[in-house]
């Protein structure tokens, strides 16, 4: 049996087996089924880290918007809905706790989905590695 080279094939985003007898064919559409999930897996390894990525940038945003308001000596205003209302110093303040609490739950959780599909990835990356040592 002979597989595209990996190089080759995420070019051609396709994993083709060229080749085999009616044995090979099992495994070979096992490794095929495989290499898909794992490019699954990988395009959401892809997202979940951007999103991570987004999230603690709004966490440091939101401790800095904090650090600037708790300086501050004059009016307090705060955006709804795209109109400016001014607020004490105080309900703006634990707005942005609450805030700042909502996206610390967000990013715990989606450093748990990460790292659990970080553990699917290598489970898979190993799985692949043994079908394809199989097949050689």
């Amino acid at each position: 049996m002979r597989l595209v080279p990996y190089a080759e094939a995420k070019e051609q985003q396709q994993y083709t087996v060229l080749f085999m007898d009616q044995n090979e064919k099992g495994s070979a559409n096992a490794l095929e089924k495989l290499l898909k999930d794992y490019q699954l897996l990988e395009e959401q390894l892809r997202t979940m880290a951007m999103q991570l990525e987004q999230l603690q940038g709004q966490n440091i945003d939101m401790q800095r918007a904090k650090e600037e308001l708790e300086k501050s000596t004059g009016k307090v205003y705060l955006s709804v809905g795209g109109v400016m209302v001014e607020t004490s110093k105080e309900k703006a303040i634990s707005d942005i706790d609450d805030r700042s609490s909502l996206t610390a739950t967000r990013i715990q959780s989606a450093n748990k989905q990460y790292t659990e599909l970080k553990n699917r990835e290598k489970q898979l990356n190993e799985r692949i590695k043994q079908l394809y040592q199989q097949a050689q």
